[in-house]
């Protein structure tokens, strides 16, 4: 994943922990998150790394991916790619 150094977030960044990164690779869904707004990305891993159960985790991590899978969708509301 190349992070992209042109973004204006100005929020404290998150850092991707391996275990995302793994599940991103192993569902060829890394594309679709380097492709989300960096905000989007930053938004998600915290997201999921702010949960205190690991339960909470594992159904933050699988609604990312199958938000990235669909394409359409982002913290369960409408989105449309930029093309």
């Amino acid at each position: 994943m190349s992070e992209k150094k042109s973004s204006r977030l100005t929020r404290d960044r998150n850092p991707m922990p391996d275990y995302v990164k793994k599940v991103l690779t192993d569902k060829n869904l890394l594309d679709a998150y380097s492709n989300r707004p960096p905000y989007q990305q930053n938004d998600y891993v915290g997201w999921i790394t702010r949960a205190k159960r690991e339960e909470t985790k594992e159904k933050r991590l699988a609604q990312m991916l199958d938000e990235l899978a669909s394409g359409d969708r982002y913290m369960k509301m409408a989105y449309n790619a930029k093309k």
